[in-house]
């Protein structure tokens, strides 16, 4: 599998199979987005930021499954919205490039909502 549409295809055909579309609306694929999310969010509650960037062996396999959870999530949501994904995420980083020129950011470590004309673009 090497695109986010097969990975729909395969998660659509998994919920048809099973007669689930009745429950895909995009409300609840949100809703189980957020859900799959605060589960990620999870694995990370309490260790510092140095001990974020080691998450090994078990750990690492179960934050592995929730990001996965997460994908199939907002693919199905792309899905049933008829939203290209991959689309609409080069659209958003060419308007954040925009947003934040890169001469605005070489000095210091400002972050993007200390940019003074952050609204401007």
């Amino acid at each position: 599998m090497d695109s986010l549409k097969q990975l729909d295809d395969r998660h659509r055909k998994f919920v048809e199979d099973r007669h689930w579309q009745k429950h895909q609306s995009p409300k609840n694929l949100a809703m189980a987005l957020t859900v799959e999310v605060g589960e990620l969010v999870e694995h990370f509650m309490w260790l510092t930021r140095d001990e974020s960037w080691k998450v090994e062996g078990k750990k690492k396999e179960a934050v592995a499954e929730e990001l996965a959870d997460c994908l199939i999530y907002l693919t199905r949501l792309s899905g049933e919205l008829g939203i290209d994904l991959v689309a609409a995420a080069h659209e958003k980083c060419e308007k954040n490039e925009r947003k934040y020129p890169v001469e605005e950011f070489q000095e210091g470590d400002r972050r993007p909502h200390e940019y003074k004309d952050k609204d401007k673009y």
